[in-house]
């Protein structure tokens, strides 16, 4: 199985503010072997902006040796679909690449912890109904404790 994950995890295994979701992503990290695991030059740019010098290297380590994606022509027109069809917010277009990502690059699962604007019901089936559209596979779009 194929696991795209967002920035939304890889912070959250630093997380003091919320231990349980904490707890969860070092669990489902644990299982990684079980899965072919993939973050996007998006997450790294985020991480890259990561004020915090010292998070932003735990959070660099933490994605060392995961593979990688690029963002194509085809993810950003995939990314401004979601946009303009409202599963994500316009000020947050990131959030729309993130899912394009792993579209595009054929991932069964999108893992995050973004519930304001991925991991909600809204986002999923605009998602479901754009990816029919454009004739792309569909995503599961789920939290890693739902893939424990």
């Amino acid at each position: 199985m194929r696991v795209y994950l967002d920035t939304s995890v890889i912070s959250s295994l630093f997380d003091e503010r919320n231990p349980e979701r904490r707890y969860l992503t070092e669990a489902f990290m644990k299982k990684l072997d079980n899965f072919e695991v993939y973050v996007s030059e998006i997450t790294i740019a985020e991480i890259e902006r990561t004020p915090d010098l010292e998070l932003q290297d735990k959070m660099r380590r933490a994605i060392f040796q995961l593979l990688i994606v690029s963002v194509t022509d085809e993810v950003e027109r995939l990314a401004s679909e979601y946009v303009r069809y409202g599963a994500v917010p316009e000020d947050y277009p990131e959030d729309a690449y993130h899912i394009a990502v792993a579209v595009v690059n054929e991932m069964d699962y999108l893992l995050s912890w973004n519930f304001r604007h991925i991991v909600r019901r809204k986002t999923k089936d605009i998602v479901r109904m754009v990816n029919t559209l454009n004739g792309v596979r569909q995503i599961e779009i789920m939290t890693p404790a739902e893939l424990l």
